[in-house]
């Protein structure tokens, strides 16, 4: 009986059948478009499109690149576990993309940049570049590892596969994409992958209406279950979630994420127009709140559905991440195929994921590090480089993948790792957009020291979690079960995914219930800050900025906030063109030769 607990059944013939069409087709298209690339005379106009893609295919895109197996596994697993509250990350959404949108496209569509980060050499120096590159480089490599961890636990959990050889097989799949030139993470593709997710989250929303009697059902079981208190305004920065910490942390996370991230950045700079480009953005907002309402909806069900008998505490899966894949299997497993369709959805997000966030690696790691000292390399000796890196970034992530599974949630633990790396590196980008008087030492001064800061509150609260009462569990309950595996689990909601867990010290430090136990949405909006604040002071103290002329084209400004008129947008783009050839000396050249693999996009 549905909800109950137990095991569930398995992957049948033709849910294997499905699962490995669908990957396959995903793996066909990728693999044609990159041999099809390599016979494009302009990379750029390959990957770019001649700069002439329009609002809807790149808004697809962008919101394609938010959906992975993340997002997939983790959000309704936070609905099951703390309620709704999550859903306010729409506010943040609406913020993120406006302010994305209104300030940061504008600079760099206008600057013309093919990295992200060449405006930091252009704003600042050579060494703050390098450090930005170095710094998105790790939290990519971190990011990745989750990213295939998340998949792994669902077809473990699904398939009884071992998870280690699910981890290692995705990643040599991805090396071996990387290897034959890449999975090109092209528009379309984005767009059918995204139907494809959307359509697992409808199938486990729409049965599970059916088994519990209506979505009117599901959201009184929520509301009894207090899964439905989602308005928390209490100002404790420790809380985990409230409204304050979701409105604040959340949108600087995600600005973050959106505004300076490469894979974004790719994204709409590859538009026409500056409107089409702002526009994207704007649709994207609404694609990501449409992504979100599944999610949790999906949660909520979940929660209806499992709420006398909890399979976590009831030992019938090892991690709360896999609730979702188990609830599948035990609501969809009567239909052929399903759930096939449902783990492709996670999975195949993961592949393309991976395969070009390891390609984008290489990019860049090429270069801002490699092609800057060995300039004379041939095509021959960037092919060969290419395929090695891919091969050593593919082994990084395959690591990372299983320090993922002493992360905790999936969601929380990506969350954290951008506000760790990206929160003091968007500061940065603030610090030099809207402050003209900071010079290089304030901002390379800035970034270390809030580096620091949110590297030691990050890992200090993965090291001591926080105490129930600041993370908010909501109670689960094993009474309805008919097979209980393990009587003396409680039904306390566990504050590190695996069930078995590392030993933690019995002695807590003084530092684990105050500063240890920031709740992780505020590390990002305290690396911002402390960025700026740093920066700025340190610039006042050393001069700041003494260079004669500041080039107006590296600030924010007004006429910004406004579509342009074809006039003023062809005046600006001469402005920067000449300032750069005058001032710069920056060889635009040198990204020719791997354009298409920086302007390959890393997706979220």
């Amino acid at each position: 009986m549905v909800g109950t607990g137990g095991p569930v059944a398995t992957f049948s013939v033709w849910d294997y059948v499905v699962f490995v069409g669908l990957i396959v087709a995903a793996a066909g298209v990728g693999l044609y478009q990159a041999f099809r690339g390599r016979k494009e005379k302009s990379s750029a106009e390959f990957f770019l499109g001649g700069r002439q893609m329009t609002a809807v295919p790149v808004a697809m895109s962008l919101t394609a690149s938010f959906m992975s197996g993340v997002t997939m596994i983790g959000t309704p697993a936070e609905a099951y576990l703390y309620g709704s509250s999550f859903w306010i990350f729409a506010i943040s959404y609406v913020i993120m993309s406006t302010i994305s949108a209104e300030i940061f496209v504008p600079l760099f569509y206008r600057l013309e940049i093919t990295s992200a980060y060449e405006y930091l050499e252009m704003r600042f120096n050579r060494l703050i570049r390098i450090l930005g590159t170095f710094m998105y480089t790790i939290q990519t490599v971190l990011y990745t590892g989750l990213v295939i961890y998340a998949p792994a636990l669902a077809l473990n959990q699904i398939t009884g596969m071992d998870l280690w050889g699910v981890l290692v097989a995705t990643g040599i799949v991805c090396i071996i994409y990387c290897t034959l030139g890449g999975l090109k993470a092209v528009i379309w593709t984005d767009v059918l992958q995204m139907a494809i997710m959307l359509a697992g989250f409808v199938a486990v929303i729409a049965r599970g209406a059916v088994l519990q009697g209506g979505l009117s059902k599901i959201w009184e079981d929520a509301e009894e279950g207090r899964r439905l208190e989602a308005f928390d305004f209490d100002p404790d920065p420790l809380k985990r979630h409230t409204f304050w910490s979701i409105l604040l942390g959340g949108s600087v996370t995600w600005m973050s994420v959106y505004s300076i991230n490469q894979s974004q950045v790719q994204r709409y700079i590859s538009c026409k127009t500056l409107c089409h480009a702002k526009t994207a953005l704007y649709l994207n907002m609404v694609g990501l709140c449409v992504t979100l309402s599944l999610a949790m909806l999906s949660g909520l069900t979940m929660f209806s559905i499992y709420k006398n008998c909890d399979p976590f505490s009831n030992g019938d899966v090892r991690s709360t991440d896999q609730l979702l894949p188990y609830l599948v299997m035990d609501i969809l497993a009567t239909y052929p195929g399903i759930p096939g369709l449902f783990v492709a959805a996670a999975y195949s997000g993961t592949l393309s994921t991976v395969s070009s966030s390891i390609n984008a690696l290489v990019a860049v790691t090429v270069e801002d590090f490699i092609r800057p000292s060995f300039k004379n390399l041939t095509m021959k000796q960037t092919t060969w480089m290419n395929m090695g890196l891919s091969v050593v970034f593919g082994a990084l992530c395959i690591g990372m993948a299983g320090v993922a599974s002493q992360l905790g949630s999936v969601l929380q633990a990506a969350l954290s790792i951008f506000g760790m790396l990206s929160g003091p590196l968007l500061g940065l980008y603030l610090l030099g957009m809207f402050f003209r008087t900071a010079n290089s030492t304030g901002g390379l001064v800035g970034i270390l020291l809030s580096l620091v800061l949110t590297l030691w509150v990050g890992i200090g609260g993965q090291l001591y979690p926080p105490s129930p009462s600041k993370s908010n569990p909501l109670p689960v309950s094993i009474a309805g079960c008919n097979s209980t595996l393990q009587n003396n689990m409680t039904t306390a909601i566990p504050w590190s995914t695996p069930v078995t867990h590392v030993t933690k010290p019995n002695v807590r430090p003084p530092l684990a219930d105050t500063w240890y136990s920031l709740s992780y949405l505020y590390i990002s909006f305290l690396g911002t800050m402390m960025t700026i604040v740093i920066g700025l002071l340190v610039s006042m103290m050393t001069g700041g900025c003494r260079q004669t002329k500041l080039r107006p084209e590296l600030f924010v400004r007004k006429n910004h906030l406004v579509c342009f008129s074809r006039s003023s947008k062809s005046k600006d783009l001469k402005t920067v063109k000449s300032a750069s050839d005058l001032n710069m000396g920056v060889d635009k050249s040198q990204f020719a030769h791997s354009e298409g693999s920086i302007l390959e996009a890393t997706k979220l």
